[in-house]
């Protein structure tokens, strides 16, 4: 399954620091059965927007070079407040390093002055033709994806297009 949760790209410090911004919306279908009768954006889902914030960091390091960086290990992983529908969970990752083949980060998630989750990772940069040559076409395309959405992530809510009315 595949997840978009970061909305936009607050900051961005080439190969040291990104910071993102995941608006909560109760539009989210799993947020209603978390805890029934009381919404918040599961713990596995923080951590999903910690490993998509560190991987755009990734991407632009590496000049889109793989074209999946996925999480190979999370440690020392600690929650604080819920975040629940109608807040922003700010997520900052500064890079540890970047490697052509691998990436350790250290991460935060904020809402408001509170702390909704922390840590360390480990993510893996891969291609899917590393192990399936007949894989190429399918790195070139999701690579293709994953620049056009970078574009919209980069824009600033002043410089997106505007709606007619």
């Amino acid at each position: 399954m595949n997840f978009t949760l970061v909305d936009r790209i607050a900051e961005l410090v080439p190969g040291k620091s990104i910071r993102t911004i995941k608006q909560v919306s109760m539009a989210e279908e799993y947020l209603a059965d978390h805890f029934p009768g009381f919404p918040v954006l599961p713990g596995v889902m923080m951590l999903e927007s910690a490993v998509e914030a560190a991987s755009w960091l990734v991407y632009e390091h590496t000049q889109f070079a793989k074209s999946l960086v996925v999480l190979k290990e999370a440690r020392q992983i600690r929650y604080g407040n819920f975040v629940a529908p109608g807040e922003t969970l700010v997520i900052t990752a500064e890079a540890v390093r970047i490697e052509p083949l691998e990436s350790e980060f250290k991460i935060r998630g904020m809402v408001g002055n509170a702390t909704a989750i922390q840590g360390k990772m480990i993510l893996s940069h891969v291609n899917l033709s590393d192990t399936d040559t007949a894989m190429t076409m399918v790195d070139d395309k999701i690579i293709q994806r994953r620049k056009a959405r970078w574009a919209i992530l980069q824009r600033s809510p002043s410089t997106a297009p505007q709606a007619e009315a």
